[in-house]
């Protein structure tokens, strides 16, 4: 992440008044080969986003218990599921996707990383009609928001999240944020594009354009209840968080299993963890353990 540069948007954003409307992704679902190729590359462990990967699971670990039957929306390749399923091997995952062609990516991307604690299912996440109401003790969805096609949808979504989660439950939401500046979303999606290609970075702009703005996430997840805390990065909402309390003290065990998933990153991929994760502390979200 390119420091400087990143800061000088980010001050543009915060100092801007203009508002974005908001750009629908064109294909709400992957299917096509190349699109999910160049997503899953990017997410594998020697990917561009495995750190990022790696701060959401572990931000996700402390709201997690032993026994629990947590469910991820639109889990796609599981490049997301794996680690968090790594880090709780105790805890049972159903992900869900509607794109059979992701799911077909996600069992090998499982196979590959020798789980057992996880089951995949094709299915909306705005109709989890297979699901039965107060069945899991954890909902969980990375970066999958804004591939619906509106609020409404939205809207849906988050109402379906409260119907199958029992009270008390664990929640962790996370996705893009709206910038309010074109030049913004330009700058993230082009940010790496000497290490990402070409399919890549467009994905990675539409996404960006796609994003709902803070008050449209913060209005949809209102009817989860007032124990759902928000985070966004500071500055300007790059990413947004809505996390339930932690309902565990992490043992020693958990806490080396976060340690040397850390230190498998590359020193490229540490020094981009860093800085992600100090973005968010500052924002309030801090990492549930000490990593060095």
């Amino acid at each position: 992440m390119s420091g400087p540069a990143m800061l000088g948007h980010l001050l543009l954003e915060r100092l801007s008044r203009q508002v974005l409307e908001r750009i629908p992704e064109p294909d709400l679902v992957m299917h096509d080969p190349e699109q999910v190729a160049a997503f899953v590359d990017c997410g594998r462990d020697e990917g561009l986003l495995a750190f990022t990967h790696l701060f959401h699971a572990l931000q996700i670990t402390p709201l997690l218990r032993p026994g629990d039957r947590v469910l991820d929306l639109a889990c796609g390749p599981a490049n997301q599921l794996l680690p968090v399923a790594l880090l709780n091997p105790h805890t049972h995952f159903v992900g869900i996707d509607a794109s059979a062609t992701m799911l077909d990516v996600a069992r090998a991307t499982l196979a590959r990383g020798a789980v057992g604690n996880v089951e995949l299912a094709t299915a909306d996440m705005t109709r989890l009609d297979g699901l039965d109401d107060a069945s899991m003790d954890g909902v969980m969805c990375t970066m999958s928001l804004h591939h619906l096609p509106d609020t409404r949808a939205l809207g849906r979504t988050l109402q379906e999240v409260r119907r199958v989660l029992k009270p008390g439950g664990a929640l962790y939401l996370v996705d893009f944020g709206r910038f309010k500046r074109a030049r913004t979303q330009r700058f993230f999606a082009y940010d790496r594009r000497e290490c990402q290609s070409a399919r890549f970075t467009q994905d990675y702009l539409q996404s960006l354009q796609a994003a709902f703005s803070t008050t449209e996430l913060r209005d949809a997840t209102a009817l989860l209840g007032p124990d759902v805390a928000c985070y966004q990065t500071p500055l300007a909402p790059f990413m947004v968080v809505f996390k339930s309390a932690a309902r565990r003290t992490l043992d020693t065990e958990t806490r080396h299993r976060m340690q040397q998933a850390h230190a498998r990153l590359t020193p490229a991929q540490q020094q981009d963890f860093r800085v992600f994760a100090r973005w968010f502390r500052a924002g309030g979200c801090a990492l549930p353990c000490a990593l060095a």
